[in-house]
């Protein structure tokens, strides 16, 4: 499979270097916001739910026992592949396409999980970002922002070990105070740990923490 000729871009965040070719999300503010606010430690599995080129998987398996990192598209999973090996940690990322976590086996689950969600409503934005493809879903959450954002909240928790934690990026236009709503009826805590102004709209980054 070849990926999409359009472009490529080169994206250097603290040290590593990613390659961004056409048809894959490139990192941009809500990226660099989660980036900032990652902290995992040496004996910890990650999951990188929507992985895109793979930057936050990265990041997370230079002190990460293991990352998963998880894909819809197989052009951000092959993408995520090649930057691992790029940056020299491809031993600890295991890349996987499929939606959400369908592709994972039942049962496993992980210390950290995070997700730089879809959360733009897309009837809103259609015409300011590409139409169509593969790269349309890694910003379109539907007709109010949510589409993705609640199917992932319906099985993240399960997926926790005692003690772990969600990080969850999503938009203040879709509605963070109804995800927070459903990390606590799911029994977890939850908090806003950062968040960044961004023209009409303020990108937030959720904390939702099981008990141990």
């Amino acid at each position: 499979m070849n990926l999409p000729e359009e472009r490529v871009e080169w994206v250097y965040f603290e040290g590593l270097n990613v390659r961004v070719p056409g048809g894959v999300y490139k990192p941009a503010e809500d990226t660099f916001l989660l980036a900032e606010n990652l902290h995992v430690n040496s004996s910890e599995t990650v999951l990188d739910m929507g992985t895109g080129c793979g930057l936050l998987a990265i990041l997370a398996a230079e002190k990460a026992e293991r990352v998963f990192a998880v894909d819809i598209s197989p052009y951000a999973a092959r993408c995520a592949s090649a930057n691992a090996r790029l940056n020299g940690v491809h031993d600890r990322i295991h890349v996987v396409c499929g939606d959400l976590f369908n592709p994972l086996r039942n049962g496993v689950k992980f210390d950290v999980i995070i997700f730089n969600a879809p959360y733009l409503p897309s009837e809103r934005f259609r015409g300011r970002f590409k139409r169509g493809g593969w790269l349309e879903l890694a910003w379109s959450g539907g007709e109010d922002g949510r589409g993705v954002i609640d199917r992932f909240i319906l099985e993240a928790p399960r997926r926790l070990r005692r003690g772990g934690r969600i990080l969850l990026l999503q938009s203040t236009l879709s509605d963070e105070e109804a995800t927070m709503r459903r990390f606590r009826a799911a029994g977890l805590k939850v908090e806003i740990v950062a968040e960044k102004p961004l023209f009409f709209e303020k990108i937030v980054l959720l904390k939702a923490e099981k008990p141990v």
